[in-house]
């Protein structure tokens, strides 16, 4: 349910008015906005007659909310939420572009990328420590040695880090040395995990699982809020479909859907829905042009030697390329791409 108040509504009135609904049992959610004032009520509303409420001459209009997924809601929050990430600040009118390797294979390799693509515009630095793989004789990441290094290129380029979770038991290691932890595809409906991080109040990157709904993505954000970490980026990385000339089917669609559905800020991950480096910076720009946040790229100096998905690494010089076009884009569209 949701309680939009009128502009002339006192401290004291939505403090009474919260105490009743408290006292009923109801869980809530405040989002005060430049010329709202929406009070979000979480519980079973089903057998409160909303219609009592407009006996305060403060209320303007009472809703039952029908969707899942509440403090997600943009009904319950009108305004864009802006996650701040070491400084980097993504949402709003914001375009933020993240790049690196897709694996942190070595300390030399970290340590050569990081200014690369620190000059060509990334705010943050990409690399897996910890890999999901399909394989299991695949190259599983460096693990732990991975954040190390990872926090070694943080602190000499003052560059923010974004690294991929795996498991409850490494997250006091990302508090520690990860800006913005990472939920992969995999991992989005890993329940316990999105509990943990909830409990946090560090900035989280939700993937969109490989065949996963709109609405299924964000009741696992819900998890997150409903913890109590409203910090929460959406990433859409293409889903499954009957088409095989590409990883996956990048899902412009999403990015309008989402802007509609929720206040959080979404990025695109167009590495991973191509799955071929060449199809990359077409994608880039159209999720640009819809609407996105940002993108999340892959960038590796050579990308026939990556242990970890180089047909689908950019070369720096297409990253800077690609990053140039990208921030005309943005500035056509009203975005701002530093």
């Amino acid at each position: 349910m949701i309680i939009k108040l009128k502009n002339t509504v006192t401290e004291e009135q939505v403090s009474k008015l919260k105490s009743k609904l408290l006292h009923q049992g109801f869980e809530l959610h405040e989002s005060i906005g430049e010329s709202t004032h929406i009070i979000g009520v979480i519980g079973d509303t089903s057998s409160f007659d909303i219609n009592s409420l407009y006996a305060y001459e403060f209320i303007d209009t009472v809703l039952r909310v029908q969707e899942p997924f509440k403090k997600v809601n943009r009904k319950f929050k009108p305004d864009d939420t802006i996650v701040d990430v070491s400084g980097v600040e993504i949402g709003g009118k914001n375009v933020v572009i993240i790049g690196g390797p897709c694996a942190v294979e070595s300390e030399e390799l970290v340590d050569e990328i990081t200014p690369i693509v620190k000059d060509a515009g990334a705010k943050i630095l990409r690399g897996g420590a910890f890999k999901p793989r399909t394989s299991p004789y695949s190259f599983q990441g460096l693990g732990l040695e991975g954040l190390e290094i990872l926090e070694k290129a943080k602190k000499k380029y003052g560059i923010p880090v974004v690294s991929e979770i795996m498991s409850v038991d490494e997250l006091p290691y990302f508090l520690e040395k990860v800006d913005l932890i990472q939920v992969g595809a995999r991992n989005m409906q890993n329940f316990n995990l999105l509990k943990e991080l909830g409990k946090t109040n560090k900035p989280i990157l939700l993937k969109r699982g490989l065949a996963s709904t709109i609405e299924e993505w964000l009741m696992s954000a819900e998890y997150i809020l409903a913890g109590g970490n409203s910090n929460v980026i959406l990433c859409e990385r293409g889903i499954r479909t009957y088409e095989t000339s590409t990883r996956s089917t990048l899902d412009i669609s999403s990015i309008a859907v989402i802007k509609k559905l929720t206040h959080l800020p979404i990025i695109v991950d167009p590495s991973h829905a191509a799955g071929r480096w060449e199809y990359v910076e077409s994608l880039s720009k159209a999720a640009i042009a819809a609407g996105a946040d940002g993108l999340i790229i892959e960038v590796h100096q050579t990308p026939e030697l990556a242990l970890s998905d180089g047909q689908q690494s950019l070369k720096p010089a297409r990253f800077k390329t690609l990053v140039d076009s990208c921030r005309k884009i943005a500035l056509a569209v009203d975005r701002t791409l530093e």
